[in-house]
């Protein structure tokens, strides 16, 4: 009972940072994870309940952290793929680097816009790699129960699922010699991500829209993807070819969170023309964070994973008076993680 007064109270303070009145900053905290001894189980044909076992002990990890160390956590349950699943509903084969600790890949399917033209819409719901996540969340909620909300698997933007799909270096070349074949390869894209967010949440329930990095955020408040392809193309063509969708989704399902670890900066004036743009997670290069805190600052909240102390409190002394920040260091065992906690809600007047 306790353990879920705190969660409830974690959620409200989530949904507050997120879209309400400004409480502080926020912390989560990654547990060290449980090895995953099946692989990954998009590239297996083990049945699915052979990760029932794996599934239900990250969930208790990140339930019994969150428990001892008081951060903003909201337990939920992880089922991060590689980030070809969408594409790999296309034809895409997955490839895996043997002897390598490295996710699968997605090969591209197609090489022109006649071979783009000629995919099918992919069945959100039936599709191989699709059923598998689908099977593979049924047993999730079967191990954990009503209560857990179950994760997303990784979501990649219609746009680039598409430069996934068309072999890279040729869809480049084609958004100058035949954009309306990329704009068509990427509405079938944006069909295929919207039509499995409808049939998820239908299916699930309690779900948690987020891929990366690990937080949660209420449902109805948006949907998380990676946008990385921008920092490939200039602004006119991440707004032709990009924008649309990504205003669509926003727009259909309550808002967007976005995660873009490319060289991206060009693109912030294009990223506040999403409406309701909740949460930006960004890996920065040169020139640093700070003309990300000036564009989004009473915006957005910037969402800043993999760093460690000292580098929070680096975030802290550049932020302006409307900055909101969601960190997500880690993973850290218990005991460092809940003194770093502790001095990160002293640090911030939280305690």
């Amino acid at each position: 009972m306790v353990a879920h007064m705190a969660f409830e109270r974690n959620k409200q303070f989530l949904k507050d940072l997120f879209s309400g009145p400004f409480r502080g900053h926020g912390i989560i905290v990654s547990p060290p994870w449980p090895p995953n001894p099946a692989g990954d189980f998009l590239c297996s044909d083990k049945p699915a309940h052979t990760w029932g076992p794996w599934i239900e002990e990250s969930y208790e990890a990140m339930v019994m952290q969150s428990q001892e160390i008081d951060d903003d956590s909201v337990p939920y349950v992880r089922l991060a793929t590689t980030t070809g699943i969408f594409a790999a509903a296309f034809g895409c084969r997955l490839h895996v680097y043997e002897g390598m600790e490295t996710n699968a890949c997605a090969l591209p399917a197609v090489e022109n816009a006649e071979e783009a033209d000629a995919l099918p819409d992919p069945d959100p719901v039936d599709s191989p790699p699709l059923a598998r996540f689908f099977e593979i969340a049924a047993v999730a909620r079967s191990r954990v129960g009503a209560d857990a909300p179950i994760g997303v698997p990784d979501i990649q933007s219609p746009f680039d699922i598409a430069v996934l799909v068309w072999k890279k270096e040729n869809i480049l070349m084609a958004l100058y010699e035949k954009p309306d074949a990329v704009r068509r390869l990427v509405e079938k894209c944006h069909r295929l991500l919207a039509g499995f967010l409808r049939a998820f949440i239908k299916e699930f329930g309690n779900v948690n829209l987020c891929h990366c990095p690990t937080a949660w955020a209420p449902p109805e408040l948006g949907v998380w993807l990676s946008e990385d392809e921008a920092g490939a193309i200039s602004t006119e063509m991440f707004e032709e070819h990009s924008l649309p969708s990504l205003v669509a989704l926003s727009k259909e399902f309550g808002g967007l969170f976005v995660h873009c670890c490319a060289a991206a900066d060009h693109q912030y004036g294009a990223f506040r023309k999403i409406p309701n743009l909740r949460g930006l997670n960004r890996v920065f290069q040169s020139p640093g964070p700070m003309p990300a805190i000036r564009a989004f600052s009473g915006k957005t909240v910037l969402m800043q994973a993999w760093l460690d102390e000292k580098e929070i409190g680096s975030f802290l002394e550049m932020a302006l008076p409307d900055t909101r920040y969601l960190f997500n260091p880690g993973p850290l065992p218990a005991d460092e993680a809940k003194a770093l906690v502790e001095r990160f809600k002293k640090a911030t007047g939280r305690s």
